[in-house]
């Protein structure tokens, strides 16, 4: 991720919503102090917002995490001020601009964005969190560790922490040392039980056919090399209508997200000109393999699978059920680790050569948040949308977050790709009301096929 960040930037960004009134004075001005109070009583539930990226000497081993002697919270928890009053436009500009700027690897990867002048006394956070850091799911379990589950404005229990001292360079030649030994040991165990070492690849392969050489999507306009700008769109929602309808369909929520994602790709193609019938494209869909998520989460612990996305005519429900039973299908094969699979540079290389030539050219993540408002120095929380990172040849991203009763879908997308992103955007809106109103329909249909003997087939 380090390398793939010279190239693009590898942040995942979240924008929050917030009243504002706890934490603007009279005059509209922000509170900082509170609000960097509240951070740093929580910083250290989360170590590494603490630490720095260190790349030893040869002989050294591999980049490593050290702690960082102080954490200034000047320099990471800032304030952007917006000609007042600011609108959607204008915020979600301000925040690609921030997006754009690159983090500073002498620092701590991360920052948080307040952002005022917005109407009604609401201020906008803008989250960053280089990936290495962690991954959505885990992003969001880090945001959350700031956040209160009530309004109370006085700074949460304070976590004590203090900086470790950095290893000498002899420790970490002697921890390079033990972990050459240990990958020899894993290969002779391997040589050792060829038969199960054998049904381990072999379970595995569907999986890295899926992505390294299944049928590639169909080519469209979208598919080229993502650049440096960025284009964001917000879609809102109700997560009791998104679930109404994923239940409707037997599907999930992220079954949901890629329907409507390809209802709104299938409206901006057609709106270029574009022929969708019997156009299929593909999107990453990440699996955590985390077991349990209980506090602050760290790393990057995701294997990655494939959705194909048919463009053709399709009433919305079929579109989704369709989507529903390809994704149960490939949910249960056996997938490694990404940081696995993408060990090594020239094994890294190689295999985003063979990635690319799969146009698969979308990236989706669905991520619950709290069920319950949550509140950051006495601010209520009111709205949670995801900015995801784009990288390769996927110049289209679009994440959902659930919180409180509610759904953001943020759409990102390279700016010369997808120029016309509210074209994609509308599409989403129009495919997300019309399962709405096929849920309603289909959940109203036992009453009225009760009195005729029961719920028709």
């Amino acid at each position: 991720m380090l390398d793939m960040s010279r190239r693009w930037p590898q942040d995942i960004g979240a924008l929050l919503i917030l009243d504002g009134h706890p934490i603007l004075d009279d005059h509209g001005a922000l509170r900082m102090d509170a609000v960097r109070a509240a951070v740093a009583a929580r910083l250290g539930a989360v170590p590494r917002l603490r630490q720095v990226i260190r790349v030893p000497g040869r002989g050294r081993g591999s980049p490593f995490w050290v702690d960082a002697p102080t954490v200034d919270l000047s320099r990471h928890v800032r304030e952007l001020r917006l000609e007042s009053p600011a609108g959607e436009p204008e915020l979600l500009r301000a925040i690609e601009e921030l997006r754009a700027e690159r983090l500073d690897a002498r620092r701590p990867l991360w920052e948080l964005w307040f952002i005022t002048g917005l109407p009604e006394k609401r201020v906008a956070l803008f989250v960053k969190i280089h990936h290495s850091i962690a991954d959505g799911l885990a992003a969001m379990t880090i945001v959350s560790a700031f956040l209160q589950a009530t309004p109370d404005a006085s700074p949460a229990p304070l976590v004590a922490w203090t900086s470790a001292s950095h290893p000498m360079p002899s420790d970490l030649v002697a921890d390079n040392l033990r972990r050459r030994i240990a990958g020899l040991v894993r290969v002779a165990g391997t040589l050792a039980h060829p038969v199960r070492s054998i049904a381990g690849l072999l379970a595995a392969a569907p999986a890295m056919r899926e992505i390294l050489a299944e049928r590639p999507g169909d080519p469209t306009s979208i598919d080229r090399v993502v650049g440096d700008g960025r284009t964001i769109s917000l879609v809102r929602g109700s997560y009791r209508t998104v679930r109404r309808i994923a239940r409707t369909a037997d599907a999930s929520v992220n079954d949901v997200l890629l329907a409507i994602t390809a209802a709104g790709l299938c409206a901006l193609l057609l709106a270029r000109g574009e022929p969708v019938e019997g156009v299929t494209v593909r999107a990453y869909v990440p699996v955590t393999l985390r077991r349990r998520l209980r506090g602050p989460q760290q790393g990057t612990q995701i294997a990655q699978m494939v959705i194909p996305l048919s463009l053709s005519d399709a009433s919305p429900m079929q579109r989704l059920r369709r989507i529903a039973s390809e994704t149960r299908r490939r949910k249960a094969r056996p997938r490694p680790s990404l940081g696995i699979a993408f060990r090594g540079r020239l094994v890294s290389k190689l295999l985003l050569k063979l990635v690319i030539a799969q146009r698969v050219n979308i990236t989706t993540a669905s991520i619950p948040g709290p069920r319950r408002p949550r509140y950051l120095a006495g601010a209520r929380v009111l709205e949670v949308a995801p900015v995801l990172p784009l990288v390769g040849n996927q110049p289209l991203g679009i994440g959902l977050v659930s919180y409180a009763g509610t759904v953001g879908i943020g759409i990102a997308a390279d700016r010369d790709a997808v120029p016309d992103i509210e074209i994609l955007a509308a599409g989403v809106r129009t495919e997300l009301a019309a399962l709405a109103d096929a849920a309603r329909a289909d959940w109203r249909m036992p009453a009225a096929a009760s009195a005729v003997g029961g719920r028709p087939s």
